[in-house]
């Protein structure tokens, strides 16, 4: 049996956290596991509770913020401190089911290094105002990053131990283990899992935090792309900028030439000046750019390249 670590963000979850962990060590009880909680900077009595229970139980394991960093920042702590050859992360608000980790830990058997849950039976009744935009955000998702999930909210997932030790997490990067993952060689697949709406607190999160999962596939398409070219991401939107200056300017010129308006009676001179001043930043920020990616690799002594095999060497 692999060595299990379950890992759950947890934030004012303390009315939920007794069956939580009754569901969760009947679920696991099969393997050999730890279970680490890390409590987000709770405000009700979350820590008490946990206390409570690793008390009684050595494998569970608590990590306790001073303040609330975030999920990403809880997610990324635990997987620092787990020692399992298996790592599974599920949310503490009861939506997810532990019954389900045995069969997603079962399919990573099958050869897959990254098994994530899809919560294919969300929001019925809800199409317009939720179903719609998950899907639309899921497709997104999957058409920028090249990775297929119909889900990538759902924080249910279970990964083999050796993908996730080159990966840091920042910001609201969570949903996108996956994706790094993939960079890393990895072999992603998904599994419909059970769903139940939370039974106890309130969601923390909305609707309005599309706007920001959308600010982040900018940077997941960047560092996909571009993080070891990045000259290639912002000399491009520079020349591009240029070519419109030029255009406004030939624009401009053909109309005093033919005497149909003077330059002061369009924008267009104005519109030169600020599209090739900005063309010339995006350019020299490209410059500096590519001196701050030198700076990363060389001063960590980090490689651009992730060998997979060696012989006779």
């Amino acid at each position: 049996m692999p060595y299990l670590s379950v890992i759950l963000p947890i934030y004012n979850e303390a009315q939920g956290i007794p069956e939580l962990f009754q569901e969760l060590e009947k679920a696991i009880d099969q393997y050999d596991y730890e279970i680490i909680a890390v409590n987000d900077g709770s405000k009700d009595d979350s820590f008490k509770v946990l206390r409570e229970f690793a008390g009684k139980n050595l494998k569970i394991k608590v990590i306790d913020f001073k303040i609330n960093s975030g999920q990403t920042t809880a997610i990324n702590a635990g997987i620092q401190h787990a020692q399992g050859d298996i790592v599974v992360l599920i949310d503490s608000d009861l939506e997810n089911f532990p019954s389900d980790i045995p069969i997603l830990v079962n399919k990573l058997n099958e050869g897959y290094d990254v098994v994530s849950g899809w919560r294919r039976d969300r929001w019925k009744g809800q199409f317009l105002t939720r179903k719609l935009p998950s899907l639309l955000a899921n497709s997104l998702i999957s058409k920028v990053s090249g990775v297929k999930l119909h889900d990538y909210g759902c924080t249910l997932k279970a990964y083999k131990r050796d993908v996730l030790s080159e990966i840091k997490l920042y910001g609201q990067m969570h949903r996108f283990i996956p994706v790094y993952c993939k960079w890393q060689g990895g072999k992603v697949t998904e599994m419909p899992v059970q769903y139940q709406p939370r039974k106890y607190g309130k969601s923390n999160y909305g609707i309005a935090r599309t706007g920001k999962v959308v600010l982040d596939l900018v940077v997941i398409r960047f560092l996909d792309r571009y993080m070891q070219r990045p000259i290639h991401f912002f000399g491009g939107i520079g020349f591009f900028s240029i070519l419109i200056s030029v255009l406004s300017f030939l624009l401009a010129m053909y109309f005093k030439l033919t005497h149909q308006k003077d330059l002061i009676q369009t924008p267009l001179p104005i519109i030169t000046a600020m599209f090739f001043i900005v063309g010339l930043l995006m350019i020299l920020m490209g410059v500096i750019a590519e001196m701050i990616m030198r700076i990363y690799y060389e001063s960590q002594s980090k490689f651009t390249y992730l060998i997979k095999n060696k012989i006779n060497l």
